[in-house]
């Protein structure tokens, strides 16, 4: 049985998935995305707490009578978890019989995503930036490779929530909004689209991991940021801002 790492365990979340969770967040991510908003879950070392998939099952399996009560269950976040190819998929096997979702920015192995799609009910997916270039420059990789395992999330069919953070200075225009519906229009069936705001303490836990908060977002404080979600309604996408 694989071993991996996690930085954190969190138990009655209410925004990782449907119903009352336990999210569970793997160490280790390959972006640097400079509004990060857990710095502490970006390295694969320092070990925090290694674990066996089997154990971790098993501490969440303790309030499984009450996760399905609740209509919740367990969701695999990170960090990036495709960055622990095996500890992802051993883990999602022995979380069986629980409802799987996983949160995922889909910057990992394909093979590895494919056979995840394969051992869990929901896909929370990241589209930062539909800019290759863009995305290049705000979170050191482009997205590439995000792109093609969403090829393979819409080919899944398998019902699916894209999220989208909103950054202030990199992906609040029409042209990001565009690039999403370009991507997402043949699944308008499949799909749901969740706009996360910018949370401006975002940077409030870099100095308890020794790290520096460096992002400059772009924001008047006297103005409301206005998403261009009329994009989404002329399109038929379903989309919420949370």
């Amino acid at each position: 049985m694989s071993t991996g790492v996690i930085f954190d365990i969190k138990e009655m979340t209410v925004h990782d998935g449907p119903g009352v969770r336990v999210t569970i967040f793997f160490q280790g991510c390959p972006l640097r995305c400079l509004w990060c908003h857990n710095p502490e879950g970006l390295s694969i070392a320092p070990p925090i707490r290694r674990i066996t998939a089997k154990e971790l099952a098993q501490v969440v399996k303790k309030n499984a009578e009450m996760l399905q009560h609740l209509k919740g269950g367990v969701t695999i976040s990170g960090g990036e978890p495709l960055m622990q190819p095996q500890f992802l998929l051993d883990t999602l096997e022995e979380l069986s019989p629980l409802h799987r979702v996983l949160q995922t920015s889909g910057y990992g192995d394909e093979e590895t995503f494919k056979q995840a799609l394969k051992r869990c009910e929901l896909v929370l997916f990241d589209l930062k930036q539909m800019s290759a270039e863009i995305h290049r420059e705000f979170t050191g990789k482009g997205n590439e490779l995000i792109l093609r395992n969403l090829e393979h999330l819409k080919d899944s069919g398998k019902e699916f929530v894209i999220r989208l953070p909103m950054i202030p200075g990199v992906n609040i225009n029409e042209l990001h909004f565009m690039g999403v519906v370009k991507a997402l229009s043949e699944v308008k069936e499949q799909v749901r689209i969740e706009i996360l705001p910018y949370n401006p303490m975002a940077g409030a836990k870099y100095a308890k991991v020794g790290m520096e908060y460096r992002f400059v977002p772009e924001i008047n404080e006297n103005e409301e940021l206005q998403y261009p979600v009329h994009i989404f309604d002329e399109a038929g996408l379903s989309y919420r801002v949370l």
